[in-house]
């Protein structure tokens, strides 16, 4: 989403969440609201116009989310972004949406997305803090370290397919890496790739 143009329709709580997700994502996004809470004031950098959608507001836009918990205000979005040929979400009502947005966990490059379809929402934040939970800190860490290790293999004119990278994951590197002990893992995945990973 990085500089895309989006829109947010809705000032409340559930609004400001969609808009907190499309700023970490970079996002250029505007919102639509006649009143917006407190939360949604504290986003930054943000366009806020704060007034009601009129008919084609969404068409100037790549995406849009639609979250004003009013059935008339929300179905007139969706009608107007597909219209439009814009990707569209209606908060808490799958019939109006073109897109479903799943519970995302991210630590550094690392993304884990849960969804159940628009069934339950609730469901979906649940497991993903269940995942997150389980795997613990240092997601983004491992990831950029075995990161390194594949871009080094490159630049060494080396294939990525012979290391058994699972066989590494399944041993003790994630527990390091979770603990801190970045130079024992550095260590391990040095082992099992042949190459330096010295800066």
């Amino acid at each position: 989403m990085g500089g895309r143009a989006c829109l947010v329709v809705g000032g409340g709580p559930i609004a400001a969440r969609k808009v907190s997700g499309l700023l970490r994502c970079g996002a250029v996004v505007t919102v639509i609201a006649p009143e917006v809470c407190a939360a949604m004031t504290r986003q930054t950098p943000l366009t806020m116009a704060r007034r009601a959608y009129a008919p084609g507001d969404a068409g100037g836009y790549r995406l849009v989310i639609t979250a004003t918990g009013i059935p008339a205000v929300d179905g007139a979005v969706y009608a107007d972004a597909e219209a439009a040929g814009v990707w569209v979400n209606s908060a808490d009502d799958v019939a109006h949406c073109s897109f479903i947005l799943p519970s995302v966990h991210r630590d550094g490059p690392v993304s884990v997305a849960v969804s159940t379809g628009g069934t339950s929402p609730a469901l979906a934040a649940w497991l993903r803090a269940r995942l997150a939970e389980t795997s613990g800190p240092g997601l983004g860490q491992l990831a950029d370290l075995l990161g390194q290790a594949r871009q080094r293999l490159h630049d060494a004119g080396r294939s990525t397919e012979r290391v058994e990278w699972v066989t590494l994951l399944d041993g003790p590197l994630p527990a390091l890496v979770r603990a801190g002990h970045m130079e024992q893992a550095r260590a391990l995945v040095e082992e099992a790739t042949g190459v330096s990973l010295a800066p």
